[in-house]
């Protein structure tokens, strides 16, 4: 039997950016949201979208210029090349359900397979979309040997680890190259946010604490572009990071916090070879390396030691210029300058200039916050690994609890989940894409894991 998967393509756009397919702004649904009655305006827009993501209208016309802002129409036009290419032309589009006037999951049947994305219009004229956020295809695999075939079967490298949670540790169910260290996008954010639960379990932070951006340089996200008065909590900081992989906002959070520290708690957390992210990047400093070819900047970091790799961060790459977004996503696509047509991106120093983890180690991370956030004031870093379940209703309501982190670039992907059975046993899973030839499907992945998720939820 097909099952609905929550892609939650959400990593499309740099090498830091795990953001919601196709942007950060549509939030995950309510749990139990009343059916509503949808607007005209909401209708006119699902009937338009075969054509936007087909190409036959251009994304200037569909989406708001804040919506382009973080997903450049270039970018959104690739993507969609790699989704057609993958589940053939769209055939069918419709209104499955409205959660308000102007915002609902749309059904979308392809050639080869079927697909659910959610869409937000906005309510004042001309109602352009500011949100669209793809929330799975369907994954045809019968059995968990059969997602072990298909893993396997995927060009370059693929990792996966699926374990219980015991008290002693996590106890391995699945393991494929586990322990293989790979490139994980945004994944790394955990990390982050680990140091900030033994912060505010230590009393030093509290989750309410206000951070003032100042004038430090922020990669594309919430933030990008506000004045240097405005402030955030640590809470706002890390839901950001978190539920839509807001890069400004890891950034302020990466400093605040101090990058030695986030340093230190890859030990804490189980990362077995730490040395591979050290210096720890700030996902400017990535793009920055990745995109500044003429300088040769990321060639030149990968041949360093440790001591040399800080040594460039601090001055040249300090000093070097920031890109604006469509700049940034450009250069994690493997290109100096924003793409002049749509086609696949890629691979861009992905064994070099990243943040690199096993599933091992990642599936050790998520048993850690979940062991230091049971009680009190970290538990509200519980809270906020579920904001984004990365997993669709039907999946999602096998399990008591879903957290998720994930991350992508050209040519990488990697998912991680904290899942709670209903009868109180918990469980990781944790996987990895690598093609350093090629990009990689997003789409097929998280379908694989996804179906992962389903086959071992308790019955």
């Amino acid at each position: 039997m097909k099952r609905i998967l929550n892609g939650t393509l959400a990593m499309l756009l740099c090498a830091s950016a795990s953001l919601p397919a196709y942007t950060q702004t549509v939030p995950p649904p309510a749990a139990a949201a009343a059916q509503a009655q949808a607007n005209p305006a909401l209708l006119q827009r699902v009937e338009e979208l075969a054509a936007v993501i087909s190409g036959t209208t251009e994304p200037s016309a569909f989406f708001t210029p804040t919506f382009l802002a973080n997903v450049p129409a270039e970018r959104f036009k690739a993507t969609n090349v790699q989704l057609l290419k993958s589940a053939g032309a769209i055939q069918d589009v419709r209104l499955v359900s409205a959660d308000t006037p102007f915002s609902g999951m749309v059904e979308l049947t392809y050639e080869k397979t079927k697909g659910r994305m959610r869409i937000t219009v906005d309510s004042a004229a001309p109602h352009l979309v500011s949100g669209l956020r793809m929330m799975g295809m369907a994954s045809g695999e019968e059995n968990m040997g059969a997602v072990i075939a298909a893993l396997r079967a995927l060009p370059g490298q693929t990792a996966i680890t699926v374990a219980r949670l015991e008290e002693s540790g996590p106890a391995p169910m699945i393991q494929i190259n586990g322990d293989q260290v790979l490139a994980i996008g945004s994944e790394f954010k955990l990390i982050i946010l680990a140091e900030l639960v033994r912060a505010v379990t230590a009393g030093e932070r509290n989750w309410d604490d206000k951070v003032t951006l100042g004038n430090q340089q922020l990669p594309s996200g919430f933030y990008a572009g506000k004045p240097a008065s405005t402030t955030a909590t640590l809470r706002e900081l890390a839901e950001k990071m978190i539920s839509v992989s807001d890069n400004s906002a890891t950034d302020i959070l990466l400093a605040s916090l101090g990058r030695e520290k986030v340093e230190a708690m890859m030990t804490t957390v189980g990362i077995a070879d730490p040395s591979r992210n050290k210096p720890f990047l700030f996902t400017l400093e990535a793009n920055k390396l990745k995109g500044r070819s003429e300088a040769g900047y990321g060639q030149r970091y990968g041949a360093l030691d440790e001591a040399g790799k800080r040594a460039l961060l601090a001055k040249e790459i300090a000093e070097a210029r920031a890109m604006t977004a469509t700049q940034a996503a450009a250069a994690t696509a493997g290109n100096a300058a924003p793409a002049s047509a749509p086609g696949p991106r890629k691979p861009n120093l992905i064994e070099t200039v990243e943040w690199f983890a096993s599933p091992a180690d990642m599936v050790r991370v998520m048993d850690w916050l979940r062991r230091n956030t049971e009680t009190g004031p970290a538990a509200e870093a519980r809270a906020i690994l579920s904001r984004n379940p990365g997993l669709p209703p039907e999946t999602a309501g096998k399990w008591a609890y879903t957290g998720f982190k994930g991350g992508s670039e050209a040519g990488v992907i990697a998912s991680t989940f904290l899942l709670q059975a209903k009868d109180g046993r918990w469980y990781a899973v944790s996987a990895k894409w690598n093609n350093r030839e090629a990009e990689v499907e997003n789409q097929r992945f998280l379908a694989l894991i996804s179906r992962a998720i389903d086959l071992i939820a308790p019955r």
